[in-house]
């Protein structure tokens, strides 16, 4: 079987100190376990799909960007009858944060959430009064890297709605409550492969930012799930990931509770150095999917 560790052309945009390491460091070990494999590049024109039988989505950074063809890619791929991990229909759901929408009628707690159509205009007044905040984030609905994310409040409304304004002819967007835990406490996720817990951490921003992401000066802090927060993060994978080869779900912690915040099923990095085991733990699953 060939199998395709599908990435992205790097243009600089998405990248890190340790991210190309981490693609780099999961090809070796699983050509050590003697699997036939190598890095494609998802919308590479000279690409021939059909040598490949098994296609694992690792790192299509740009999807976003490129959404339309990152569809159109999707169905190329079915059509070649190329398995491809995650399921192409997983991903077509996580590819819009619509998405939030389905597992809070699910009955899981999100982060709450209100959309903006492609067109409309801004009111900002409404969601403060909504979600009770002082403070909002806005972002695109099919986005990733933070890019074209905004941190609205009362003194910069005028300055947000100027930029966001031609944004919004061209895309829906996604109004939250900007989450003061996430500056205190930060941001947990955990990570399964093939459904089952592999490993946590605790990602935190700089002084002075809200983004976590390490692209943006957040640190990374490997801790041991508490026992009550992996028992909530497991009911979103067993009922929104199924069949997939890994998840990551990230959220944080609001009056003891755990609420989810994104629901990475597409590029997320997986932190593969932060634990001696989650190689073996992703080859495992892996396996068990082949």
């Amino acid at each position: 079987m060939n199998i395709a560790l599908v990435t992205y052309k790097e243009k600089g945009l998405y990248t890190s100190p340790t991210a190309e390491n981490e693609d780099d460091t999961l090809l070796k070990f699983l050509i050590t376990k003697g699997l036939s494999i190598e890095k494609v590049i998802w919308n590479d024109s000279s690409v021939d799909w059909s040598n490949y039988q098994l296609a694992i989505l690792k790192s299509p950074w740009d999807y976003f960007d490129l959404i339309h063809d990152f569809y159109d890619w999707l169905a190329k791929i079915e059509q070649k009858n190329i398995k491809l991990l995650n399921p192409v229909d997983v991903v077509k759901w996580n590819a819009d944060k619509h998405y939030l929408q389905d597992i809070k009628n699910a009955g899981l707690k999100v982060t709450p959430s209100s959309f903006l159509t492609k067109g409309d205009d801004v009111n900002f007044e409404k969601y403060f009064e909504q979600f009770n905040s002082d403070k909002l984030i806005v972002k695109p609905a099919v986005s990733g890297g933070s890019k074209n994310t905004f941190k609205v409040a009362a003194t910069n409304t005028e300055e947000i709605i100027e930029k966001l304004t031609p944004l919004l002819a061209l895309e829906d967007f996604i109004v939250q409550p900007f989450l003061n835990e996430i500056e205190e406490n930060g941001e947990w996720s955990f990570l399964f492969f093939g459904g089952k817990f592999s490993h946590s951490l605790l990602k935190k921003a700089k002084p002075g930012d809200f983004r976590v992401q390490h692209s943006f000066g957040g640190t990374i802090h490997p801790q041991e799930a508490p026992t009550h927060l992996l028992t909530d993060a497991e009911k979103y994978v067993h009922q929104f990931a199924k069949g997939c080869l890994y998840a990551r779900v990230d959220g944080t912690v609001i009056n003891n509770e755990f609420v989810l915040m994104e629901l990475e099923l597409i590029e997320p990095f997986l932190f593969l150095n932060e634990d001696e085991n989650a190689l073996d733990n992703y080859y495992r699953a892996l396996t068990e999917l082949i």
